[in-house]
């Protein structure tokens, strides 16, 4: 084994598989803890609230010594005494703040959505933190604005204009000063409900006529930013790329990132944080596809869908229950072009769906 590795944040599997891939002995501190965290990891602690993180990384490392730390969503900032693999929590704040993210994109003179002003409509209103876009929504009018509020009491919020297009990224990696594009991705949004811009999976890859634009973009904003190691630069890509943010860490998309490539994702990172840089570009071999499956209802799990795997991951233990809109499992699809990825994903979830009744 090559070391041991304590993956710590709010969702950790994706990164605690592609870790146990490359070699590495793995614990993780993970919200969710779902059965297949099991197969890669040594040892494991659930925790609820982010709040209860830190105690939750101090326990661990006082069970088991730790030769690097790797972050995830939720944990970007926090300090710690073990040795971080990634971009160090001083430069990371900047990004943790997406008005101080639009900032950056203004100053690097990229494409980037402009500042609304209160009262000009349609809006995209977005919360100053936090991931994964659960909360953004396009605003038409000052009631739904008003609504929004008090929805989110004492949240910092960012209005931006409204651009149209296609949502994507561009998986990257980073050294502190230089940086190189992996794949393009797109990224499969909820699209209804309460939680229209709710990211909900990937296709890898994103073929584009923007492509080569994209990657130029995302490759001299994860090149300026500093940040070392894996590196997401999400676009809305219409007429032109327009950059929306920029997750310095390991991003929901490394499954079909690698299922499309071959590569491991884990690996490049540790590589890129010791100044260790990749080809840039890796040729996707097939395209790759994970949708997350979310409950319709109140439900109670009663199947085990263990050995619906592999085309299934996140796997929730049985008599686990979900809330109505709450995501139960990752569902994958693959296959030579995008329509056939697509056509096994809508197959592998229509069999999820017979053990969800």
């Amino acid at each position: 084994m090559k070391g041991r590795v304590l993956v710590a944040g709010f969702a950790t599997r994706h990164v605690a598989q592609s870790a146990f891939r490359a070699g590495y002995t793995v614990c993780a501190v993970d919200h969710f803890c779902d059965q297949d965290l099991n197969w890669y990891t040594q040892d494991r602690i659930k925790f609820d609230e982010l709040e209860e993180l830190p105690s939750a990384i101090e326990e661990m490392s006082n069970r088991h010594p730790f030769d690097i730390l790797i972050v995830t969503s939720g944990a970007e900032d926090l300090s710690t005494a073990l040795s971080l693999c990634g971009t160090p929590r001083e430069k990371v704040a900047r990004f943790l703040d997406k008005l101080d993210m639009q900032h950056f994109f203004e100053g690097l003179g990229v494409p980037v959505p402009g500042i609304a002003k209160e009262g000009e409509f349609p809006a995209m209103i977005k919360p100053r933190r936090g991931a994964g876009g659960w909360r953004n929504t396009i605003l038409t009018r000052t009631e739904e604005l008003v609504a929004w509020r008090e929805l989110y009491p004492d949240l910092p919020y960012l209005l931006q204009e409204v651009i149209e297009g296609v949502p994507s990224s561009v998986c990257c990696v980073a050294d502190g000063t230089r940086a190189r594009a992996i794949t393009t991705n797109e990224q499969i949004l909820r699209g209804d409900g309460g939680a229209p811009f709710g990211f909900c999976g990937s296709i890898t890859p994103f073929d584009n006529p923007e492509k080569s634009r994209m990657i130029e973009i995302a490759e001299s904003i994860a090149a300026a930013s500093g940040c070392t190691g894996t590196v997401g630069v999400d676009f809305v890509c219409g007429t032109e790329p327009c950059a929306i943010e920029i997750n310095p860490r390991f991003q929901a998309t490394v499954d079909t990132v690698e299922m499309a490539t071959g590569c491991n994702m884990f690996q490049i990172h540790v590589d890129a944080c010791h100044g260790v840089m990749p080809r840039p570009l890796f040729r996707p071999a097939q395209f790759a596809v994970r949708s997350i499956v979310f409950a319709d209802r109140d439900l109670t799990l009663r199947s085990d869908l263990v050995h619906l795997s592999p085309i299934v991951a996140d796997i929730p233990y049985p008599n686990t229950f979900f809330e109505e809109d709450q995501a139960i499992v990752s569902v994958y699809g693959w296959g030579k072009t995008k329509s056939a990825a697509l056509l096994l994903l809508d197959k592998h979830i229509k069999t999820v769906q017979q053990y969800l009744r």
